[in-house]
């Protein structure tokens, strides 16, 4: 009798195990987002921007990097808000959108706001935005509204001759919205400044297939001068969204539900990430990320932290929109009678990946002046033993949140 009792209990335990595992799963299906078509039609150009952002950091950054599109669309969106004329065009432009776009890129952007920290309840994600304006400067009411209501921005003022004050501010606002990671942007704050534009945002998130910590051993890394190093590698033979063609080997790693997962291009033979950046930049972001298909995938991946920051005045001037940086040419009146032109913009970002998941933040910054596929036939094995590019992304739109290079460095 005590046998069948104990039998009883472990098959009533096994069944309750199951069932919680069952309503765990239902009670975080996979969501995707609902865009109207315009908004559609934005991911895709944004894809086309990212890319390029990509492949242009990938060419100025001398080491590993970790970055943001997405959080660069957001404070260009912000920017782009108090532009007019040439300098509203060329930033549109450089976003991808178009001139004459500027009222459904900030409804683009408050649809994004709003449905992507909900779509998995594995995963954190937060998305903040904020502009701090030197008192007795004022912005316009126009451009306050449009950048609260599209960009629930907080709107504060602060006396920039008292720095050491709002530094505290700006600082621990980037602090608070990146859950400690980005504890500090600015090391200063000059009063010549009318304003700061910040975006921040901070994902975190567990694998859908966790990496056991007991499989984690160091292994060589190929440096790209050909250098040997080790590296603590995670391993695991699952089953993974896996494509290839001559210049890269991709794998998909799916977070929480699903709906968020990294991306790793991994490249081939003779070729290097530069190879790959600009491939994936000709690519159509869609098309790549739909030839992935289920293999049993032998695979290795280094665990890493990485901190960046990057100016990248030269780059947007590069990619196109020159004049918001240009004191004679740049128009900023939509945001403020006392706006000159763009100082600087940069990105301030930290990523940890381990065998638990990944956790990443990201603060993109402006200072604002003042006026006075081949698919393999059996079981492939995927050893990121050399340097490879990532990228962390949105499921059903593809908007890239995250992307960088580890080089083992």
């Amino acid at each position: 009798m005590q046998k069948i009792t104990l039998l009883l209990a472990a098959l009533g335990a096994m069944f309750s195990c199951n069932k919680t595992q069952d309503n765990n799963t239902q009670d975080n299906p996979y969501k995707s987002l609902d865009l109207t078509t315009k908004s559609a039609e934005f991911v895709q150009k944004g894809g086309a921007f990212s890319f390029d952002y990509i492949d242009r950091i990938n060419a100025e950054a001398p080491g590993d990097y970790i970055i943001s599109p997405l959080s660069m669309q957001f404070l260009l969106g912000m920017i782009l808000d108090g532009a007019q004329g040439q300098t509203a065009d060329e930033i549109a432009n450089v976003l991808g959108y178009g001139a004459g776009e500027v009222q459904a890129v900030n409804e683009y952007c408050l649809s994004m706001l709003q449905q992507l920290p909900a779509l998995d309840k594995m995963t954190t994600l937060s998305i903040a935005n904020a502009i701090f304006v030197d008192d007795g400067w004022p912005l316009k009411d126009a451009y306050k509204s449009a950048v609260g209501q599209y960009f629930q921005a907080q709107v504060s003022n602060l006396d920039f001759t008292d720095e050491a004050s709002s530094l505290r501010a700006i600082n621990g606002w980037c602090e608070k919205h990146t859950n400690g990671l980005i504890p500090k942007i600015l090391d200063e704050v000059n009063p010549e400044m009318l304003a700061y534009l910040l975006n921040a945002m901070y994902f975190k998130s567990q694998w859908k297939e966790k990496f056991q910590k007991t499989s984690t051993a160091n292994e060589a890394f190929t440096d790209e001068s050909g250098t040997k190093v080790k590296v603590p590698m995670m391993k695991q033979n699952k089953s993974h969204g896996y494509a290839e063609n001559d210049i890269y080997q991709a794998v998909r790693l799916p977070y929480g539900n699903g709906a968020f997962a990294m991306y790793v291009f991994l490249p081939r033979g003779k070729y290097n990430l530069a190879d790959v950046t600009a491939s994936l930049k000709k690519s159509d972001w869609n098309e790549v990320r739909n030839n992935l298909r289920s293999y049993s995938v032998d695979l290795w991946l280094p665990k890493f932290e990485n901190k960046f920051q990057i100016q990248l005045k030269e780059i947007l001037s590069a990619m196109g929109m020159p004049s918001a940086f240009d004191s004679e040419k740049a128009d900023f009146k939509a945001m403020s009678d006392f706006a000159l032109r763009l100082s600087f913009v940069q990105q301030n970002a930290v990523i940890k990946v381990d065998e638990e998941g990944s956790e990443a933040a990201v603060v993109s910054s402006a200072g604002m002046e003042k006026a006075t596929a081949v698919a393999p036939e059996k079981p492939v094995v995927f050893h990121a033993d050399h340097p490879f590019l990532y990228l962390i992304a949105e499921a059903s739109s593809g908007a890239v949140l995250f992307a960088g290079r580890y080089s083992g460095k």
